[in-house]
């Protein structure tokens, strides 16, 4: 929906191509017909953005997992599995790679009927595994985390592997090696002294009272560093702010991370995950309803973030995690040691992995 799953593909798309394999990459809301993709795409950003408890009511009902798998969901994969159903035809795959809930869908629709006959994997990038990542017809499931991958199993996902979220290499490069010095200087610049921290909004710019919390943190002695996405009318009144630096879309993410002390966040999506690659510490703060509430506390019981629930544990988490203190210390080794293994080998060893285990675990 937004530019998070487009990054994992892309990334998993590079790896894929440099180890030798054809890739061929597609946007699955494109082949909704009438529109209705974009449709789709519209109406989530408006209910994240303008209407949350409209998700979260959505969520609730259609998202979140009750018992063990028996069987599909969500009916919009019709269409879409019709379209892709003929691609597969003209050009059968080694191997098909879902990187959004709703391919996932699809891919396992078509390899339950018997149309897609090469393995079909999964790769989540949710940190809570809702149940749109789950159909009866995947065989192989990528998952962020051993927590991640210890639910799919209870639900009855078949074959579920730890690998780590999937990111660019630049993120899991050595600190003296990441060319921070620009953004250094500019945050000096802007504020010295002071100690600058990222505040996530995602692609769209969106969340609850970011302009407040951004004041706080300034008022605190901190900079924020206000990543607006493409949200140009959210990075005017950032910069409005007294204290606080908005950011529109930024293509050096390697570089701005290595130059702050800590991550606020709201999804947990691409920038917690870059986060904890890169070594800054995440806490996450007042994150978007359902999906990204529910992974904000799982990535804290995992113990790779904090979740502030109120304005003094968002202060008191970041003194502590931006100074040198034996807790950033613990969570920078738990961010990194979540990256276990290259998503891209292991799906591309998904035919040995089903031939080896031609039922692997499944639904009861």
């Amino acid at each position: 929906m937004g530019s998070g799953h487009d990054a994992v593909a892309a990334e998993l798309a590079r790896r894929l191509t440099r180890q030798g394999h054809s890739v061929e990459t597609a946007d699955v809301l494109r082949m909704l017909p009438f529109g209705l993709g974009t449709g789709l795409r519209c109406f989530y950003a408006g209910m994240v953005g303008h209407a949350p408890l409209v998700y979260d009511a959505i969520y609730r009902g259609f998202f979140v997992p009750r018992g063990r798998l028996r069987g599909g969901t969500g009916p919009v994969a019709a269409p879409a599995a019709l379209a892709l159903g003929r691609a597969l035809r003209d050009r059968p795959p080694a191997t098909v790679i879902s990187t959004f809930h709703l391919a996932a869908q699809v891919a396992g629709r078509l390899r339950e009927r018997g149309v897609l006959r090469a393995p079909s994997v999964v790769l989540i990038t949710d940190f809570a595994v809702h149940r749109q990542w789950l159909h009866p017809g995947n065989d192989v499931h990528l998952c962020p985390t051993r927590e991640a991958a210890d639910e799919v199993a209870r639900r009855g996902g078949r074959r579920p592997v730890q690998v780590g979220p999937v990111v660019p290499p630049a993120f899991l490069a050595p600190p003296d090696a990441v060319a921070a010095d620009g953004y250094e200087r500019r945050f000096a610049r802007a504020a010295p002294d002071r100690v600058p921290v990222v505040v996530s909004s995602g692609a769209w710019g969106v969340g609850s009272r970011l302009e407040r919390t951004a004041a706080l943190l300034a008022a605190a002695g901190y900079l924020p560093v206000v990543l607006c996405g493409r949200n140009e009318r959210l990075r005017r009144r950032m910069n409005a702010v007294r204290g606080v630096l908005g950011l529109g879309w930024v293509t050096d993410m390697p570089a701005l991370l290595g130059a702050v002390r800590a991550v606020v966040e709201n999804a947990a999506g691409q920038t917690a995950a870059q986060a904890l690659a890169a070594g800054v510490p995440v806490v996450s703060y007042r994150p978007i309803p359902g999906h990204g509430a529910d992974g904000a506390r799982r990535m804290a019981e995992a113990g790779l973030t904090s979740y502030a629930r109120d304005e003094w544990e968002l202060l008191r988490e970041l003194d502590v995690l931006t100074a040198d203190s034996r807790k950033r210390e613990r969570r920078v080794a738990a961010g990194r040691e979540v990256f276990v293994a290259d998503a891209a080998r292991v799906a591309a060893d998904a035919e040995r992995l089903v031939t080896e285990d031609p039922q692997g675990p499944a639904a009861d």
